[in-house]
């Protein structure tokens, strides 16, 4: 069985269990300074791309020259290697071979309900102050689950479309607006076939501006309930379709596809779920510097990534400075830079000072967004099985 400890009456159990570090809440910022110095941080992280390879590692120097710590990053493939080992070791009663873990979604799920986190901690950090909560509510709202301060925020993703505006001057703020367009532009405009994530978010953008109780969306649904809850959504998918690309009845497998497709002149428009792709790709010459990049107006689709604590970490000083550290304004503004890695920040620019935000300033490039909008809170995942499922029987080939 697992380790069953209840998060708030965590530090009444230290004495039982004598691997686990001081409570967050019974120490000043400053004590947790003086406790991480010396500590080494072992950062279980995704290692898939360069630019966060190089971005950890220069984190690293930074911690390790401003509070004495040192960040060592576990490379992984796959997040849930870290939560399989961080299970054993709680059930074996062993200290942790992991003290920061790059998490969210399911993994964040399985690891709260199992009890296997360190906290709450993470409003506790001085820089947590800066988050955009009211903006980005997916700061607070991991998948439709609350965070209750068990990880903190540190990129955000959120569903953007773009294309070359010298041939779309007005672009669609809204899927409405994106039916009359293809309208207008028939077999220019396509998404790619779920369960391709860009897709299954294209309809989930599209059911959040369709349902007709968006109170719905959040919680566990059942057959059922969804059968009447998607009606609007597929309603709108069959006035949609007989104008996209081959009249809607072959879509591409893919974005990349997708984005293939609008820098060859076939599509008029393209998506990601990375805000600043489009501005990394007139960088890399794909796309024209006229490109332009937009978020529906009424709000966008999207989710945020954090950093979490195991509840066995031997560095949970260390590991709270190093999530503080990654708030500050400076390492958000280094990890939002496109030539760097190009994550959008999780802070509020009307919370930072003049000379923070100007930090941000060489952010507005060709292909970025000029004016995000607020984010929408992905649905609950039992969402996800169902629509892919109807969209099949519906649109499938």
């Amino acid at each position: 069985m697992p380790l069953r400890l209840s998060r708030r009456g965590f530090a009444s159990l230290l004495a039982m269990t004598p691997f686990l570090s001081p409570a967050r809440a019974q120490d000043s910022w400053a004590d947790i300074e003086r406790q991480a110095k010396g500590q080494t941080v072992y950062f279980n992280a995704w290692a898939g791309s360069p630019q966060v390879n190089a971005y950890i590692a220069w984190a690293a120097d930074e911690l390790n020259k401003r509070y004495g710590l040192t960040l060592e990053h576990v490379k992984l493939t796959d997040t849930a290697e870290a939560v399989r080992r961080v299970r054993d070791e709680v059930r074996a009663e062993k200290d942790g071979s992991a003290d920061l873990i790059w998490i969210n979604g399911e993994n964040f799920h399985v690891m709260k309900e199992e009890q296997l986190l360190f906290g709450p901690f993470a409003e506790d950090l001085p820089n947590f102050a800066l988050v955009d909560v009211d903006g980005k509510p997916t700061t607070r709202v991991d998948f439709a689950e609350g965070t209750e301060g068990l990880e903190s925020p540190w990129g955000m993703a959120q569903l953007t479309f773009f294309a070359d505006g010298a041939r779309l001057d007005t672009p669609p703020m809204s899927m409405m607006e994106l039916l009359d367009l293809a309208k207008e532009e028939p077999g220019r405009i396509t998404y790619p076939a779920p369960p391709d994530f860009h897709g299954d978010t294209f309809i989930k953008q599209a059911l959040a501006e369709t349902i007709d109780d968006r109170m719905l969306l959040p919680v566990s649904i059942d057959k059922e309930t969804f059968v009447e809850a998607s009606r609007p959504l597929f309603e709108y998918l069959d006035q949609l379709h007989p104008h996209l690309w081959r009249e809607g009845k072959q879509f591409p497998q893919s974005q990349a596809q997708v984005t293939q497709m609008l820098a060859d002149g076939e599509l008029l428009m393209g998506l990601t779920f990375n805000p600043n792709e489009p501005a990394n790709l007139v960088m890399a010459g794909t796309l024209p510097g006229a490109t332009i990049a937009w978020q529906n107006r009424d709000g966008s689709i999207g989710n945020t990534h954090f950093v979490a604590i195991p509840i066995n970490s031997k560095a949970s000083a260390a590991a709270q400075v190093t999530a503080n550290f990654l708030l500050s304004p400076e390492a958000q503004a280094r990890k939002a830079d496109i030539k760097l890695w190009g994550d959008p920040t999780v802070l509020d620019m009307d919370k930072l000072t003049r000379a923070q935000r100007a930090l941000f300033s060489h952010l507005k490039v060709a292909g970025s967004v000029m004016k995000p909008s607020r984010t929408i809170p992905e649905p609950h995942g039992s969402w996800v099985p169902l629509i892919e499922a109807a969209w099949l029987e519906r649109y499938g080939t």
